[in-house]
């Protein structure tokens, strides 16, 4: 998620022309409100889905459960993109002296919500810390921080830095944490997902940060295009964009490189097909990312031609990055509640989840629904949030409090 300030705000470096400068600042609200609007469908189904099912395993999957989950694939990586490049943005009004402090300390803060405020009173309602999940918002903290550094310098020196962390960084696969020793820790949080404490309280990295903070830095280096004029930035988004997702077909075709795992012949083509686009998200693989962000260089380059009417509703969204995402976290757990209220007569399982594989909450027998209906829910949900989101919108371009650009 881009939980840097929305950079509709930011004046240009340079003066274009102002309806220049609105269509190429909306074309990255549009897409972060996109992707944002997409990653409430996977937390619905976390939610008021069966738990224990892989949905993107060939093996045990459907079809529509597995586009359901790997649709909102493409939700994180942009988010890390666009932290970078609203960074490089923003400092269109805060200066390039006064960005560090403020990446560093916005960092920090995204920890914090996410390991403790958020886990306690959005995804678990509960204060136990039996099961605590380092997930995005840890790892858009740490890659900020990270960010705070490369910002003194020129965004090339941060593309790179990006861009080896990304094609590189599956070289350290087949290394085991056990190969560390005592800093085995420090492998898992940088690398591999794994249990950092357990079994009594169990912390465990769900994002470890070295692709991510290579996409941060990458989108960063990618802020530089939207100084450029019209024409050469389109053509530069669109080729990107296809460059990467040619990359992606190319190298999952040799299928030696990119990925800790290999696609397979299926029983079907159908399924071998959905063998060789399951790709690996925890940590994304080189081949993951390239599947991803291939598409999100695509649509930027055609929103910022133009963004349809009847999609400008999801600027709002991408607008309140922060908001949005605490809101319906809140939201579709609160949800959760009433409807278990409703068909039990109980609540105290929503408030309990003493095991990884009772995350986000203990789910009472009979629990998941359907998938058209997690899409009925995630529908709602989404309607039900934009005024909201459209008020604190408003409430951000009219004011500038200094706390508003921490939420």
């Amino acid at each position: 998620m881009d939980l840097a300030p929305a950079p509709s705000s930011a004046p240009p470096l340079t003066p274009p022309s102002p309806r220049a400068a609105i269509t190429r600042l909306e074309s990255v609200d549009l897409l972060r409100g996109i992707v944002m609007i997409i990653m409430a469908l996977d937390h619905v189904r976390d939610y008021f889905g069966a738990v224990g099912i892989n949905p993107t395993d060939p093996a045990t999957t459907t079809v529509p459960l597995f586009f359901t989950r790997w649709i909102t694939h493409l939700c994180a990586p942009t988010f890390f993109l666009l932290t970078g490049t609203s960074a490089y943005l923003s400092q269109r009004r805060r200066g390039r002296a006064g960005m560090p402090r403020y990446l560093a300390t916005r960092g920090l803060w995204l920890i914090a919500l996410d390991a403790v405020i958020l886990r306690c009173l959005g995804w678990q309602f509960n204060f136990d810390f039996r099961v605590t999940l380092l997930i995005v918002l840890w790892a858009l903290g740490w890659a900020m921080i990270t960010l705070s550094v490369f910002v003194r310098w020129s965004p090339t020196v941060a593309g790179i830095f990006g861009l080896t962390l990304i094609v590189g960084h599956n070289l350290l696969d087949r290394i085991s944490p056990s190969a560390f020793g005592a800093f085995a820790p420090l492998f898992l949080i940088l690398h591999q997902p794994g249990l950092l404490h357990g079994p009594s309280h169990f912390l465990i990295v769900a994002y470890p940060l070295i692709p991510w903070v290579g996409v941060t830095a990458l989108g960063y280096a990618l802020g530089q295009v939207f100084d450029w004029d019209a024409e050469r930035r389109r053509t530069f988004l669109w080729r990107a964009g296809v460059a990467a997702i040619f990359s992606f077909l190319a190298l999952r075709w040799i299928n030696i490189y990119g990925d800790p795992f290999r696609w397979s012949t299926q029983h079907s083509a159908v399924f071998t097909a959905l063998s060789f686009l399951n790709t690996t998200k925890y940590p994304p693989s080189l081949l993951f990312l390239l599947m991803t962000l291939g598409p999100a260089l695509l649509f930027l380059s055609l929103a910022d031609a133009k963004v349809p009417r009847w999609m400008r509703p999801a600027i709002t969204f991408g607008r309140v990055p922060l908001f949005y995402f605490a809101l319906h976290v809140i939201a579709i757990h609160t949800l959760a509640l009433v409807v278990c209220w409703a068909r039990y007569g109980s609540i105290h399982w929503v408030f309990e989840s003493p095991r990884p594989d009772m995350y986000p909450f203990r789910q009472p027998p009979g629990w998941p629904v359907s998938l058209p209906v997690v899409y009925a829910i995630w529908i709602g949900l989404v309607v039900a949030l934009w005024p909201a989101c459209r008020w604190y919108a408003a409430l951000r371009a009219r004011r500038r409090d200094w706390w508003l650009s921490y939420l």
